[in-house]
């Protein structure tokens, strides 16, 4: 009977686990839906904590805008260049549109190269600029136009500026105005002086174009250069150079045919 009894007990002791096991199992199912429900709960809160640090907070507003030139001629003022910006103080840093910004100083200042606008979290917004140089200046009006190195018409000044030549354009009865345009043919000019050495470009007085394939530079003491067209340029800077060396005193120089340069006049 001790026997019998013990068995019964085993089999009665298995038959207890086996129906807790499945118990178990049903409190680890339904408690997962619940740590994943506060998971939720905790991801919308931090979300919301977010969206609000970001735009509903002083935490992040922009609190200063300041104007950096990065390199070369500083015609503009500080105050233009924040106008033209038109950041609002007080704004939430995240809702600056960059993009919108730099097409604002662009469109309102041609002067404008370039412009770079960064963040300087948490409250600074750096406006980094480069204004255009002029290579060039197209006399009229009384004044002066400034051209850029791209042949773009950026700003007037009443006076000329030591050091930059002037550009013609006799244009009016070319063939190359109807074939290539003002705007290609000026741009063309322009990247000869681009071309030029450092010295020859500061004695440059006048750059004459009267057609696409015909352009002439007057230097000072009188000498005229016969350029041809803007093709080649930089081998026709080297040209010149050389047989301005070559024959000091001369007056008249063709580097049209850079493999082949003549000097004439003494």
């Amino acid at each position: 009977m001790a026997g019998a009894t013990t068995a019964e007990r085993g089999e009665d002791r298995r038959q207890s686990d086996s129906g807790r096991r499945p118990t178990a199992g049903r409190r680890r199912w339904f408690g997962r839906p619940r740590l994943l429900a506060a998971l939720l709960v905790l991801a919308v809160a931090l979300g919301g904590f977010g969206a609000w640090a970001l735009y509903g907070s002083d935490w992040l507003r922009v609190e200063r805008v300041s104007v950096r030139w990065q390199e070369g001629p500083r015609v503009l003022t500080e105050e233009q260049v924040l106008g033209a910006a038109g950041v609002a103080l007080g704004s939430p840093m995240a809702s600056l549109d960059k993009g919108a910004v730099s097409d604002r100083l662009l469109a309102e200042l041609p002067r404008l190269e370039s412009v770079d606008v960064v963040r300087g979290w948490p409250h600074g917004v750096s406006l980094k600029v480069t204004e255009r140089r002029a290579l060039a200046l197209v006399p009229g009006g009384g004044g002066y136009t400034e051209v850029d190195r791209e042949g773009v018409l950026f700003g007037e000044r009443e006076e000329a500026e030591p050091g930059v030549p002037l550009l013609e354009l006799e244009l009016t009865d070319s063939p190359s105005l109807r074939r290539f345009g003002e705007d290609r043919i000026r741009r063309a000019a322009v990247s000869v002086v681009a071309a030029l050495p450092e010295g020859v470009r500061g004695d440059t007085r006048m750059v004459r174009v009267t057609s696409y394939d015909s352009i002439t530079l007057e230097l000072s003491g009188d000498r005229v250069v016969r350029w041809g067209s803007a093709e080649d340029s930089a081998a026709k800077a080297d040209a010149l150079v050389a047989v301005m060396n070559a024959a000091d005193g001369a007056r008249h120089f063709d580097v049209s045919a850079p493999s082949a340069p003549a000097v004439s006049g003494g």
